[in-house]
């Protein structure tokens, strides 16, 4: 009781660096990790009545195979907590999966040649949400050190209403679009932008937790799939989060 009083006297960046010493970012590649990254999807999805039950306990679709999408699990204690996938926009790659939903706005984004890297599928376990509650930012982490390992400029954010004062509050989104129906999903969302360049040197001021030095963001995103990146970004492998300490 004592240590847990003492965990919440800590400021929420003396938590997250704190907890980053329990986490490793995985890209999932492996049939079996993507396999249980999929149904740990399911599970949070069927959880907030966002999809329908399936008999395979599964939750994945064409976009998981893409060659511009990275799957990734955030690893506490060794045990998968946090699931995350990015899709990163490239010339010739197909379309990040929120422009199929908002073509409108982000289409001409990415013909005026913004770099966009595009989260989804943000879920937790739901055990260890309750056991480590910085996860949420944890998970975070990895969208936004790909903006710059990338060299991306805008980070999109199609979540439901609901969330999107998180977002808010954390990164300063603006609104793009109000609320749609996502392919897929029973609940709307609404998309959400982050402008990098403007908004990183006061993110990382008040959260300096999503600093991170090169070498760590190389770990985490060097092993890549996508053939149309630098060959410098083609190597690599999974990242303790101590690279950054």
């Amino acid at each position: 009781m004592v240590h847990a009083v003492a965990h919440h006297a800590l400021s929420l960046n003396d938590r997250v660096m704190r907890a980053l010493d329990r986490i490793e970012y995985r890209q999932a590649v492996r049939p079996q990790d993507r396999d249980q990254i999929f149904n740990l999807r399911y599970h949070a999805y069927l959880r907030e009545a966002a999809i329908a039950p399936s008999a395979d306990e599964r939750f994945t679709d064409p976009v998981d195979e893409q060659p511009n999408c990275l799957v990734f699990g955030v690893y506490a204690d060794g045990e998968l907590a946090g699931a995350i996938r990015l899709s990163v926009s490239g010339e010739g790659m197909p379309q990040v999966p929120t422009a199929k939903v908002f073509p409108e706005t982000v289409l001409p984004l990415i013909e005026a040649g913004r770099v966009l890297v595009d989260p989804t599928r943000f879920v937790a376990d739901a055990r260890w949400s309750r056991e480590l509650p910085e996860l949420a930012y944890l998970t975070l982490r990895l969208p936004w050190l790909a903006m710059e390992h990338f060299g991306a400029d805008i980070m999109l954010a199609a979540v439901r209403p609901e969330h999107y004062p998180f977002y808010r509050r954390l990164w300063g989104n603006t609104v793009l679009s109000p609320p749609r129906l996502y392919p897929g999903l029973a609940k709307p969302v609404m998309l959400s932008q982050l402008d990098y360049a403007r908004a990183a040197p006061r993110v990382e001021a008040l959260y300096p937790f999503f600093r991170a030095r090169e070498n760590e963001r190389a770990a985490i995103f060097g092993e890549s799939r996508m053939s149309w990146l630098p060959a410098s970004m083609a190597a690599g492998g999974t990242a303790r989060s101590g690279l950054t300490r």
